[in-house]
């Protein structure tokens, strides 16, 4: 199934076609700390050079850390390593996009919290058109 799954799909990786074209095409630029991989070939039609990612595992592009998204979009000319500067202690780590997770964020009152909205407290008023 995983050679099926490498022809056909696009969510897991990247399919045969992509990766072919990495290896004969693009010159591998760099690696982030996720295990993604980064390649550069060729000129877009306004000549500026071709960037793109393979994504270790499945392809979300929240899976992009800031450094390596400016690079993708031609902010930086070099590998984000040699434009960044150290960081600082106060940074988190990266925490991938928990939508559709269980440890996505519902707030209270929410269908899946048990859908009880707290009452409203009398500080609302309703606009009309005559006031």
């Amino acid at each position: 199934m995983g050679l099926l799954m490498k022809i056909f799909t696009w969510w897991e990786g990247a399919t045969i076609g992509t990766s072919l074209f990495s290896a004969m095409k693009g010159t591998r630029v760099g690696e982030d700390h996720m295990g993604n991989a980064y390649f550069e070939g060729g000129k877009d039609v306004h000549g500026n050079p071709r960037r793109w990612v393979i994504y270790n595992g499945s392809n979300d592009a929240s899976r992009v850390p800031a450094e390596w998204h400016g690079w993708l979009h031609g902010s930086i000319d070099g590998p984000p390593e040699s434009f960044l500067p150290p960081p600082r202690i106060w940074e988190k780590d990266f925490t991938p996009n928990q939508t559709g997770t269980a440890q996505a964020y519902r707030p209270r009152g929410a269908i899946e919290q048990g859908g009880k909205r707290a009452m409203a407290t009398g500080d609302y008023e309703a606009w009309t058109p005559e006031a």
